[in-house]
């Protein structure tokens, strides 16, 4: 019988997506999946609805990473990586949570995706980043700052591309 997977996606920064080329694994145990309180939550949405909504706050965690790293190039990252569901905790039930924890380093081996701001992105990100938090405590201004970057899409990369974008 094979192991369950979760399909989670990481807040990352391009100095990470380096470390995974160079370690093959990605550090980090902050991560957003489809949970249980998320389903619950937003009950009419398909698997797919689910998806972009971990996702997106994924993209948003890569926001807040870029806060506190002020020397990485200023565009979100997301890795989406499947994972063993048992090196997957969920330690906010809080009801639309898609927040998750991973309890050891994910394998390249595990990245199914990279999604990466485009260079179109990097003025709204950069500003975006400067005020998430501001954002988050419920600032219309920062808020409205936080949305112009969340209106560009993440580019997807196939884990072979990892090369070339480090």
């Amino acid at each position: 019988m094979s192991e369950q997977l979760i399909r989670v996606y990481l807040p990352a920064t391009m100095p990470m997506l380096s470390s995974l080329r160079a370690q093959g694994q990605i550090a980090g145990d902050e991560a957003h999946a489809v949970t249980p309180a998320l389903r619950e939550w937003y009950a009419e949405g398909d698997e797919e609805e689910l998806e972009y909504v971990a996702f997106t706050r994924a993209a948003q965690g890569a926001l807040r990473m870029l806060r506190h790293d002020p020397d990485a190039p200023r565009q979100r990252v997301v890795v989406s990586a499947d994972v063993p569901s048992n090196a997957v905790t969920r330690d906010d039930q809080e009801l639309g949570s898609s927040a998750v924890r991973i309890q050891r380093p994910v394998e390249l081996a595990a990245v199914a995706a990279i999604h990466i701001d485009g260079t179109g992105a990097v003025d709204d990100v950069s500003a975006a980043a400067e005020v998430v938090e501001e954002a988050q405590a419920g600032d219309p201004d920062a808020q409205f700052t936080v949305d112009s970057a969340e209106d560009h899409e993440l580019e997807w990369y196939d884990i072979s591309e990892l090369e070339t974008l480090t």
